[in-house]
């Protein structure tokens, strides 16, 4: 660690100044290193970078880059890790964390990104890898499934789209109860907001074209933990080429130093938002854990510092009028992702949610009228009107 963290603990701290190592030029933050490979001086020099644990400029491919590695620093600074691994995306990280740690079976609980529920149920069984599903309500029976065999157990908190809340320590202590490794994805949440590895999680895994990059201009995923666990997911990432390119380190780098700012305004905006919707006669469910009267509420504030950008409700009307609602939005803009400077509008039957069957989205509870807001940082009170405009 640099200095400064011994000594400065704050978050904010943390997003401007961790893994920025500086510049021999003396330019604040560190070049970007487009180069592929980097030379040595002698054979010896080659051999003490490639057994010095994978920290020293050698392959980009590898991640052994200067611009990668000042990113996996201020990653891992900020979630609380020991270590950070940086991926070209976030499904990229999520399937090499589970092709490491879940060969001897994966349990889901919850809902989940529909690329990421595609591919524990429809592509990762093909490789001889069991997967099992959990929802909320069937919590009861997670002794009995981790007793069937299960190497490690995932979880989204708050979920996508219905943005349920799980106890990490409880869901954790479970596990670990059964020999099973417990992992998070803390997208929706961000570091900011919740620190899932204090809680009593092994690993985080992030897609970090969300909220960590905030611009929707970078498609990039991180996985955060131990480094013995993150060493095997090293090899993975290496093998399969899934290594982000420098430029995007750079950028996720600079949207960083951004990240404490950024999310507090959409936890407050997204909460008035969630509150005026509330109030409206054409919405007949709002979900968002900052509610009292949401059923995850308070959890949510027991491990949660805020309470997110992400709203999810439901129009009374089906899929058509429902769309008609989101076709009015003028802010808002139609698009798929989350966690940009920019609102965002999608039913998730039309965009994350549209390969699943319908019977399975019935019963997660994924309905036609459901509409999932990510709130940006426009003036919120224009925000509002927006929804009003279109509502009305």
């Amino acid at each position: 660690m640099n200095d400064y963290e011994e000594e400065f603990d704050g978050l904010e701290t943390d997003c401007v100044h961790a893994g920025e190592a500086g510049d021999p030029q003396g330019a604040v933050h560190g070049p970007v290193y487009n180069s592929t490979t980097f030379r040595f001086d002698s054979t010896a020099e080659l051999l003490e970078t490639l057994e010095g644990g994978h920290s020293g400029a050698f392959y980009t491919r590898y991640g052994m880059n200067p611009t990668i590695q000042a990113l996996e620093t201020k990653l891992a600074v900020l979630e609380g890790a020991e270590s950070a691994l940086a991926f070209g995306a976030g499904m990229a990280a999520q399937s090499a964390l589970f092709l490491t740690h879940g060969r001897g079976g994966i349990l889901c609980i919850g809902d989940a990104y529909g690329g990421t529920i595609e591919l524990l149920s429809a592509q990762l069984p093909l490789l001889g890898i069991p997967t099992r599903f959990l929802l909320a309500d069937e919590l009861d029976s997670l002794e009995e499934v981790l007793d069937q065999g299960v190497d490690l157990v995932f979880f989204e908190t708050p979920t996508n789209p219905t943005l349920e809340v799980f106890d990490i320590t409880g869901i954790s202590d479970r596990a670990h109860a059964a020999g099973a490794l417990v992992a998070v994805d803390n997208t929706f949440a961000t570091p900011i907001n919740q620190q899932p590895l204090a809680l009593g999680a092994d690993l985080v895994v992030h897609s970090a074209t969300k909220y960590l990059g905030g611009h929707s201009d970078i498609t990039a995923g991180a996985v955060m933990g131990s480094r013995n666990l993150l060493e095997p997911i090293w090899s993975w990432r290496k093998n399969l080429g899934q290594v982000p390119a420098p430029e995007t380190a750079a950028l996720l780098m600079r949207s960083l130093r951004t990240l404490a700012i950024r999310v507090r305004q959409h936890n407050a905006s997204a909460r008035a938002v969630a509150e005026t919707l509330c109030e409206h006669p054409r919405v007949t469910r709002v979900l968002y854990p900052g509610l009292p009267e949401f059923a995850g509420f308070s959890l949510a504030r027991k491990q949660m510092h805020g309470f997110g950008g992400m709203v999810t409700f439901e129009v009374d009307g089906d899929g058509d009028e429902t769309a008609d609602v989101v076709d009015r939005l003028r802010l808002f803009t139609i698009a798929p992702s989350l966690g940009g400077v920019e609102s965002l509008v999608t039913q998730p039957v039309t965009t994350t949610h549209y390969t699943m069957a319908a019977e399975e989205r019935e019963r997660r509870g994924i309905t036609e009228s459901m509409v999932r807001l990510s709130v940006g940082l426009e003036d919120v009170d224009d925000l509002v009107d927006d929804l009003l405009q279109a509502l009305d």
